[in-house]
């Protein structure tokens, strides 16, 4: 426990330095899960530099800190294109289950199967079933993306591969809540923690970086 204590204070002070330098932070490191902390079912594994989705409905979440104010870059790659997973944003507290991520935070949504149901509202860049899309820039199965998330006061502004998804402020309106498994409506918080999804057995999605860097 000691050790671990002694980890998180490293990984903040340099987390502060390489904020305060403007510079991308890479919260991965492309070796293991130091870091990260597993919540609720499935898991993540390092294969070949990468992180990989295995099982679920669980996410790993990044303990140390709460982020605002920031732009979160994420590079990733579906197996194939029914492949379901997110990067979650302003988590409130740390959770004790992936559904309070869901609930209390936004989902920013990994998903290319815009003829599922929801529909524009479910597929890659949008806040889950709460924003629609504006574009719909992923790439092919097995080709890299980049995810690029800013956290602007109570502004969200999601671009995939250059383009703009989502362009969305605290206050304006969303759709309401049809499904059980879509989140709770409500305001969330300017900082927050993040996390990765991890879905479900038949969703397996790559991430190669996870970096971080603040608004200039």
């Amino acid at each position: 426990m000691k050790k671990y204590l002694l980890s998180l204070i490293l990984i903040v002070i340099l987390s502060s330095w390489s904020l305060q330098d403007g510079k991308w932070r890479q919260l991965f490191n492309g070796k293991d899960l130091t870091g990260w902390q597993q919540v609720g079912p499935g898991k993540f594994v390092v294969e070949e530099g990468l992180l990989k989705t295995v099982g679920g409905m669980g996410m790993i979440l990044y303990p140390a800190e709460k982020f605002s104010n920031v732009i979160l870059r994420v590079v990733y790659k579906v197996k194939d294109n029914d492949c379901n997973s997110g990067v979650f944003i302003r988590i409130p507290e740390k959770p004790a289950d992936e559904w309070v991520a869901v609930n209390k935070g936004y989902e920013v949504q990994i998903d290319n199967g815009i003829r599922h149901v929801g529909g524009d509202y479910h597929c890659t860049g949008v806040l889950y079933s709460l924003t629609k899309a504006m574009s719909h820039p992923q790439k092919k199965s097995g080709e890299w993306n980049t995810m690029e998330i800013t956290l602007d006061g109570q502004r969200t502004v999601v671009n995939v591969n250059g383009e703009k998804v989502t362009d969305f402020k605290e206050g304006d309106p969303v759709p309401p809540k049809t499904r059980s498994f879509e989140p709770e409506r409500g305001p969330r918080p300017e900082s927050g923690y993040i996390g990765l999804q991890n879905h479900d057995s038949l969703s397996t999605v790559y991430f190669r970086e996870v970096a971080v860097r603040p608004l200039k």
